[in-house]
């Protein structure tokens, strides 16, 4: 029997083994595998979850018996230091000799270390691997700040797990952007501002001279004179293909670094393959899994075939697609094909453009001059249409006739009406496992009915967890061509729909997301499931959400309790029940606004927000707000915004109704409530509708005999009128419907979905909501009256609860290890706009100047 040598036991190495077993080729050779680590092939792709979970067994690629259960040799923590091609022949540091037939090299890449003076000081790591991570965690505990250089992919993720270890985190690039491969200017100045909201530093267009300090680092100094304060720098600034062993043994070798390699993957050494980062195709270093899987599944076949003669049914490697998409500190980024278009580009081309600064939405099309084909594109803070996208330029479709559509906001995240059942059988929806669509709808026929059992069935899903979504999609679609039931879960970490887990959690009396995922859920959990699942405890239990470790689940505003806004800054939103305020407390608004130089404006629901606020001065400006009787608006979470208010019959000549003092009432009483999505309500006096109390999620008129009640209302991109309820019914019985609405609404809503799409979708309508909670249909009311005063009598003030709690405040600060402010943070008073178009070009020219400066 011929023996293979395979030196690496990295991912690709890993998947050659795999794909070699799954061929039959462990049947014709022996199989010998030497890692340089003392652990097994793991997933270098979510290496930076390892921060959250410390277990270097969720990330590993297979069972270490796995490989002796397939008859393979492995030989770990045993680098391979000597090759002789003319006795075929390995030798390692332990004194090893192996003979080979057949050697393949997938030694991957190391982290590319730049000849900084100094980089030899401790608290300077490379990130690269699971040994790297340990020294990072560990020299950590005694850091208060880090900085990552490189504004890459893998630069990225250091910073959010450098954030995790709760540092104060920098980034600082070379280049004047992030992520240089992948997205154009405009593209990657969103994610800058979207990762130093998320509470990164990023520092752009700096050469580092010199790590400062004598033994350990201290800072970092700059081409310019400037200088950094950092306790840890953590390097990502590119890999370097590991060729020496090549090199030394006379295999030809790029002058830039790079095995040299055939479309069939063989070196310029008789019986000797290179596969994954260490090899040099068509002159490009590819530092993606999916390439390196191709590689690998390229001389598996070749190799079991014996077709590297040049037989008709060889495979070859022509090079891979290099799109990728992930979500970066909590911003989603996507790229594919050619995401510039720029006059080096082998093809011209038109871009489409389309840029929401409100929202923070950045997306580019780039199509062929003749409008038929999409020849890449880039999508930055919304990626919802990415699958599509990907795979209409993947398989060349032809493009409709607006291509514009298919990033405009009327497309609802499906690309102008496309679905992955509009993709042809041979489209690829897994590049890392090369698995089609019509392998994955062939696979759900088959009796493959969920995620997990696709993933085991077909792998797709395995590799980066890119086409997690699109399979999913396809799944659903499969599944109701068959007639089958779809079941809707949170995400791949939960089996779960929301409504079960909501159940689960009641049931179980589970208080924190580490627990709902240690007994309901798998994996470390995502950006879906995490605030999902904190909001459902929030609405159960009614705990302030910084306590029982569930601040780590929140999103951004609500870690904060506010919501970011442009610029970095925060906004101060106290609650005015009704809109009734007094003069004193209208004096200690003005008193803080001017105190701390905040931007005012009232508001559409009645109430003044202050805009402008430094994270650092969150908690003081709330004390003095607290002092003088304010709670918190609750402007940043899911939960009731506002009960706007009439004058009612207090004032108006025309109320019949104290449609003031009910919306107090109401408002006091809902105030903090966690839901799906955000809810809004009105009290109107009259007929006459002031309040606009129908376009709201729940919404009271008053009758001369008492209140007509309206749910399932909505205003903004969709507006919608409410829905009668109830009509001419007391206070009571009013507050006792609604009660049982919003406790109804919060079991049983998707994620993210208002009042009006739930009710559209509720089946049976408005009818069967009044089966529900006025006739108890169900069974269900008691239960709901009981949930809803659990909610009230444990409602604290969550801006009072953290204030109050010394180690609750120490998270409202820019620096950890100082309370400076963030002097780059810069906020553009009122006097200076003239019209929003020129407060922009103020705004950009002057970051631009601070930039320079």
């Amino acid at each position: 029997m011929k023996k293979i040598v395979l030196i690496g036991n990295g991912m690709v190495g890993y998947k050659f083994c795999e794909k070699l077993a799954e061929k039959g080729g462990l049947n014709q050779f022996s199989l010998t595998v030497f890692g340089a680590e003392r652990l097994h092939a793991y997933d270098r792709v979510h290496l930076s979850e390892y921060f959250s979970h410390h277990d270097a067994g969720k990330l590993s690629m297979s069972p270490l018996e796995w490989y002796a259960e397939r008859g393979i040799e492995l030989i770990l923590n045993d680098r391979v230091t000597e090759i002789n091609l003319s006795r075929k022949t390995v030798s390692s540091r332990s004194g090893r000799v192996c003979e080979y037939d057949e050697l393949v090299f997938a030694t991957g890449s190391s982290c590319f270390m730049p000849d900084i003076q100094g980089a030899e000081k401790q608290g300077v790591f490379p990130y690269r691997t699971i040994d790297d991570l340990n020294d990072i965690i560990r020299y950590a505990d005694n850091c208060k700040s880090a900085a990552v250089l490189g504004g890459g992919l893998l630069g990225l993720e250091a910073a959010r797990a450098l954030l995790d270890l709760q540092l104060e985190t920098h980034v600082v690039e070379f280049a004047p952007r992030l992520m240089t491969r992948q997205l154009d200017d405009r593209g990657a100045g969103l994610l800058k501002q979207k990762i130093e909201a998320g509470g990164v530093q990023v520092h752009l267009s700096r050469v580092t001279e010199e790590i400062e300090g004598r033994e350990y680092m201290q800072s970092m100094r700059f081409s310019d004179g400037s200088r950094l304060k950092v306790d840890m720098l953590v390097v990502s600034a590119g890999i370097v293909p590991n060729d020496s062993l090549a090199r030394e043994a006379g295999i030809k070798v790029d002058n830039r670094g790079g095995i040299v390699v055939n479309d069939a993957m063989q070196t310029s050494a008789p019986h000797v393959y290179a596969i994954g980062e260490c090899a040099l195709h068509g002159g490009m270093i590819y530092g993606l899994v999916a390439p390196g899987y191709d590689m690998a599944e390229v001389l598996a076949h070749n190799l079991v075939g014996n077709s590297l003669a040049g037989e008709s049914h060889a495979k070859l490697f022509k090079g891979a697609d290099l799109s990728t998409k992930l979500k970066l500190i909590g911003t989603d980024v996507g790229s594919f094909g050619n995401p510039f278009a720029d006059p080096s580009s082998p093809e011209p081309a038109l871009p489409i453009i389309y840029e929401d600064t409100g929202k923070g939405f950045y997306k580019r099309i780039n199509i062929s001059l003749d409008g038929r084909r999409l020849l890449g594109g880039l999508l930055v803070g919304d990626a919802a249409e990415y699958g599509i996208l990907q795979q209409m330029y993947a398989n060349n479709m032809k493009l409709p006739a607006n291509p514009e559509r298919l990033i405009l906001p009327q497309s609802e995240g499906a690309a102008a009406g496309m679905s992955v059942a509009d993709l042809p059988d041979s489209a690829l929806i897994c590049s890392c496992e090369s698995v089609s669509k019509g392998a994955i709808v062939e696979a759900v026929k088959t009796g493959n009915e969920d995620i997990a059992a696709l993933k085991t069935c077909t792998k797709a899903g395995t590799g980066c967890g890119g086409c997690l979504p699109m399979l999913k999609d396809l799944l659903d679609t499969t599944l109701k061509s068959m007639g089958r039931v779809v079941k809707n879960t949170v995400c791949e970490h939960f089996d779960y729909s929301r409504q079960e887990l909501y159940h689960m959690i009641k049931v179980k009396g589970w208080h924190s997301y580490n627990e709902v995922l240690d007994h309901a859920g798998h994996g470390d959990g995502c950006e879906l499931c995490k605030p999902l699942v904190a909001s459902i405890l929030a609405t159960l239990w009614n705990d302030p959400i910084l306590t029982k470790g569930n601040d780590i689940a929140q999103d951004t505003n609500d870690r904060f309790l506010a919501n970011i806004q442009k610029g970095g800054t925060y906004s101060v939103v106290p609650r005015i029940p009704a809109g009734e305020i007094t003069p004193d407390k209208l004096l200690v608004i003005a008193q803080v606004a001017k105190k701390y130089d905040l931007y005012t404006k009232i508001t559409g629901g009645q109430r003044i927000d202050m805009f402008g606020a430094h994270v650092g001065d969150l908690p003081a400006i709330w004390e003095e707000l607290i002092a003088a009787g304010f709670e918190s608006g609750h402007a940043y979470g899911k939960s009731l915004r506002t009960v706007k208010s009439c004058v009612g019959s207090t004032w108006c000549r025309y109320g019949v109704q104290d449609s003031v003092g009910f919306a107090i009432d109401l408002e006091n009483r809902y105030k903090g409530l966690r839901t799906p999505h955000k809810f809004k309500s009105g009290v109107s006096g009259c007929v006459r509708e002031c309040a606009e109390a129908q376009s709201k999620d729940f919404g009271i008129i008053a009758t001369e005999k008492g209140w007509n009640i309206y749910v399932g209302g909505n205003g903004g991109a969709k507006p919608q009128h409410a829905t009668l309820l109830a009509a001419d019914v007391d206070s009571d019985t009013a507050m006792r419907y609604i009660d049982r609405f919003l406790m109804f609404y919060a079991q049983t809503a998707e994620p993210l979905q208002r009042t009006a799409p739930w009710l559209n979708k509720l089946e049976g309508g408005i009818e069967y909501l009044k089966d529900v909670i006025i006739r108890d249909s169900l069974g269900i009311c008691a239960d709901l009256d009981e949930q809803m005063q659990h909610h009230i009598a444990t409602y604290v003030c969550e801006w009072k609860d953290a204030v109050s709690d010394p180690e609750k405040r120490k998270r409202f600060r820019h620096f950890v290890n100082s309370d400076a402010k963030d002097e780059t943070i810069r906020f553009i008073p009122m006097r200076e706009m003239k019209r929003p178009a020129d407060w922009h070009d103020e705004t950009e020219n002057s970051k631009e100047k601070e930039t320079a400066s």
